[in-house]
């Protein structure tokens, strides 16, 4: 049987068709897009051709486009940037219990400089309450930062509403929709939405580009100092290959969202439902219905998920205990304990995000291997109570 590959929230294959695209600007249209003769021009017409299309996909103008090298950079940008440039007005920043790692690091190195961190919490399934958001605003709140869907157990974030308490107090809203973009419809030209980021290897592009969507108007002091690339907002030769990369995938993910996600919602709602079925002990993690539709994430008690993790990949099946980012820790997920789980439950998770690639047999096989692999680590386990 083929390796299943069931971790694609990590990270994605490239697709041919991108790579396609992608290949001439490695070789043949390699020019610096900043230097005026035909090979810079050439490259400087696809950055611009790419910029525009990713704005037009998102419902925005070009110049509120700004390519990095990914969703790590495009958050470190987005809070520092907001922060430094606003720091007359205040310190105080609100972001949530169950961030990814990039925008809590990001908040613990604000913590230092000065700047007050309001932490919210979430409720079981992970949801944060805009009125909670409402309740911590501050004279002094220049930020607020909310995911968009969270990386390790799916859920949707009420960004609409959280958006619109944020503008009515006149505060800039980022949200990280690294987990999002491609997979779920974003319109910011209807949402509040002052800062964006995402990152292109989460839909099938290349690693090493993302971008950071800024409202015009954004008070702001870069994260990159030195040319005037990217609108002086982030210095650096452009990654053209990786601009087009981005703009492609994109195109390509919006084009088959419909048809993609009713397929991988029929497989993720029958691997939910096999799992929490035939294996005892064992529930859903994240909003039952307001989640991404490929994200499985569980808990399995009495057994550590590391354990069951090694013997998937034995079986030929990758997936993941929680974040890719947070793997080498030996903690359990701050996700998981935000939402009320205890120590013991947390490191008991598995996560599994489908993608383009699974196919109905793949769950088959999942829900064949997954219950004989619990049972044989329950033989073992002093915790498990038969």
């Amino acid at each position: 049987m083929r390796p299943i590959y069931m971790d694609y929230a990590a990270t994605t294959p490239v697709r041919p068709e991108v790579l396609e695209i992608m290949t001439p600007y490695f070789s043949d249209l390699f020019g610096n897009p900043s230097s005026l003769h035909s090979f810079g021009r050439e490259a400087r017409a696809a950055l611009i051709e790419a910029r525009g299309g990713v704005a037009a996909a998102f419902g925005v103008t070009p110049e509120e486009i700004y390519f990095t090298s990914g969703g790590t950079e495009s958050d470190n940008a987005a809070i520092k940037g907001v922060a430094y440039a606003n720091r007359n007005k205040g310190k105080h920043i609100i972001t949530s219990r169950v961030e990814h790692p990039a925008i809590i690091s990001t908040c613990k190195f604000l913590k230092k400089e000065g700047f007050e961190i309001t932490y919210l919490p979430v409720d079981a399934a992970g949801v944060v309450d805009p009125e909670d958001v409402r309740r911590a605003l501050r004279k002094d709140t220049v930020l607020v930062t909310i995911m968009f869907a969270n990386n390790e157990v799916g859920t949707i974030e009420p960004i609409e509403e959280i958006g619109l308490i944020a503008a009515e107090a006149g505060v800039y809203f980022h949200t990280d929709a690294v987990q999002a973009v491609g997979s779920v419809p974003i319109d910011l030209s209807r949402l509040k939405v002052d800062l964006l980021s995402s990152s292109a290897h989460k839909f099938y592009g290349p690693k090493g580009v993302g971008i950071l969507f800024m409202r015009k108007g954004t008070r702001f002091v870069p994260l990159m100092h030195g040319g005037e690339q990217e609108n002086r907002r982030r210095a650096g030769t452009e990654n053209v290959a990786g601009a087009v990369g981005y703009a492609a995938a994109l195109r390509l993910a919006l084009e088959e969202m419909d048809e993609r996600n009713a397929r991988l919602i029929s497989m993720r709602d029958r691997l939910i439902a096999g799992i929490t079925e035939r294996i005892k002990y064992s529930r859903l993690n994240g909003h039952p219905t307001r989640r991404l539709p490929n994200n499985i994430n569980v808990t399995i008690d009495y057994i550590e998920g590391e354990s069951m993790l090694l013997n998937l990949d034995l079986k030929g099946i990758a997936a993941s205990t929680g974040s890719a980012c947070s793997s080498g820790s030996l903690e359990p997920s701050h996700v998981l304990l935000a939402m009320g789980c205890k120590h013991e439950e947390a490191h008991g998770s598995l996560r599994f995000t489908l993608g383009r690639h699974n196919t109905d047999e793949d769950v088959d096989y999942v829900l064949d291997v997954l219950p004989e692999i619990v049972a044989k680590l329950r033989a073992m386990s002093p915790l498990y109570e038969g």
